[in-house]
């Protein structure tokens, strides 16, 4: 489990990390809005703990840009305890709100509960006759498995995970093949034309973004 705390108090980032460490879970710093957005598009987190009050870059301005990236489960913190700012949290899409000082083993038990509340992770993806096994690693469709190569399998897969989101050719490279990887933008291309092939009548849930990337995205 990684976790992202953005504060410019270092001594708060200290407490938050070492309760953390005590659940095992990976912990990521930063300490204003421009460092945290950095880290939104370069890892894979699974939870952000988000102060307000910060220099640069707020965290209301923060979290609205973050929802626009990827969509991670934000707990927002704030010394201030006006009701206006825990509306507007919310309506920016965070998923918890919690005032300074606070209780950092409530703060854990929060994490707790939104990642077990917002975890969107199943064994199953369905979609019509599309049925996605994550676990098992297979793909049908109906009741013919669909062969996907490993990479192919990955991408459909982060899609899935990351529906409706687009997402640039730079994260799918990072996620999928690594830093290590020392090919260009249309390694992404060829896997994406493959995957479309094989995904037969639903190879247009996989879209182009112009200019960016691609997204899963199911019409309404």
């Amino acid at each position: 489990m990684k976790i992202l705390i953005v504060d410019d108090e270092p001594l708060i980032r200290e407490v938050i990390k070492e309760y953390c460490a005590l659940e095992n879970y990976c912990v990521l710093e930063a300490e204003n809005g421009i460092e945290a957005l950095d880290k939104v598009k370069n890892n894979d987190i699974d939870i952000i703990v988000l102060d307000i009050m910060m220099p640069k870059l707020d965290g209301f301005s923060t979290l609205k840009e973050i929802k626009q990236i990827k969509n991670i489960p934000v707990i927002l913190l704030s010394a201030r305890k006006e009701e206006f700012d825990k509306l507007m949290g919310f309506d920016l899409g965070s998923d918890d709100y919690m005032t300074k000082p606070f209780s950092p083993k409530e703060l854990i038990a929060r994490i707790k509960a939104v990642l077990k509340r917002t975890n969107k992770v199943v064994d199953e993806y369905v979609y019509k006759t599309l049925r996605i096994d994550f676990k098992g690693h297979t793909v049908y469709i109906g009741n013919d498995e669909v062969k996907l190569t490993p990479k192919e399998f990955e991408l459909l897969s982060y899609f899935v995970k990351n529906e409706n989101i687009a997402l640039s050719r730079e994260q799918l490279l990072s996620k999928i093949w690594g830093y290590d990887f020392f090919g260009d933008d249309r390694t992404i291309d060829t896997h994406i034309k493959m995957l479309r092939n094989n995904l037969k009548q639903y190879r247009d849930l996989i879209v182009t973004v112009r200019s960016m990337g691609y997204k899963f995205e199911i019409k309404k």
